[in-house]
């Protein structure tokens, strides 16, 4: 359900607590896509990475945002300067400001997950373990074409809301509308991380209220989960990099990046909680 305080406010609450017990990394640098991507869907986010090696992703196809980022990035002051500070523009900032602040915090995030020695599961399932079956009701939000196979298959009901008018109405198989009340007759729902980037998460949750299931999926996805746990969602699916360099390179040059990151799904019952994280990176970094 949601919550007084915002999920950025809260989010960096728990960052800022990790800090202050356990001295961050600064911002080696913000890796851009090109604005032409190679194939598909690369070149959808950009990467910030802090000097331990730790990336965090954020999507920059929202507007012009890639536009801005690329033609004033030194503007932005990323390079050395501090990262707790940096993310705090997730909360303060609008536009590329808050893109940058939300890619920062996620590579907090991949920071505190490896010194804590924490590894969220392996996930090969794109559309967030939904399991649609056939008769069901699923709610999409953001019509995201790559999963409409998955759950077509299942010949579940398939409810799409977009910001976009000129995709609405009737498809082979579902049924895009602007309206978001719609959710409300939905027992399962999928989405991406770019609830969080358009202020819109909240609102969203609130339609949702008659899911059972609530899945937030993508490469943005890599932040603490405690503060979607409590608001209601039910599992975070992201991208585990596993080669820095091969990704870094294949994000700036707008190619695929697939072989470099594994698909992960955290739930609450497989999470230990941001406090048992930071309480182990304390441990792991006193033996």
């Amino acid at each position: 359900m949601p919550t007084a305080v915002n999920f950025a406010s809260e989010y960096l609450a728990q960052l800022a607590a990790f800090s202050d017990q356990c001295p961050l990394p600064r911002i080696r640098a913000l890796h851009l896509p090109p604005v032409q991507p190679v194939q598909g869907h690369a070149g959808e986010f950009c990467a910030v990475e802090l000097t331990d090696g730790s990336l965090g992703l954020s999507y920059v196809r929202l507007g012009d945002t890639l536009a801005q980022l690329r033609d004033g990035a030194e503007a932005f002051q990323t390079a050395g300067a501090d990262a707790l500070e940096v993310a705090r523009r997730f909360v303060s900032n609008k536009g590329p400001g808050k893109v940058i602040g939300f890619a920062t915090a996620n590579a907090i995030s991949r920071c505190l997950f490896d010194r804590a020695g924490f590894r969220p599961r392996d996930s090969s399932d794109s559309i967030g373990q939904m399991h649609p079956q056939q008769g069901e009701s699923i709610g999409m939000i953001g019509l995201f074409r790559p999963l409409l196979a998955r759950v077509l298959k299942s010949e579940a009901r398939l409810t799409v809301v977009e910001l976009k008018a000129n995709l609405v109405g009737e498809h082979d198989g579902y049924r895009v509308t602007l309206d978001a009340r719609e959710l409300a007759d939905c027992s399962k729902v999928i989405s991406t991380s770019t609830l969080l980037l358009n202020d819109t998460l909240d609102d969203m949750l609130a339609q949702c209220r008659n899911a059972r299931w609530f899945a937030m999926v993508g490469p943005g996805a890599g932040c603490l989960p405690d503060a979607l746990f409590a608001r209601g969602v039910t599992l975070l699916g992201g991208s585990w990099i596993k080669d820095r360099q091969g990704f870094v390179a294949a994000l700036t040059s707008g190619a695929p990046h697939s072989e470099f990151t594994s698909k992960f799904a955290l739930t609450a019952d497989g999470y230990p909680g941001w406090r048992e994280l930071v309480q182990r990176a304390l441990d792991s970094k006193e033996a």
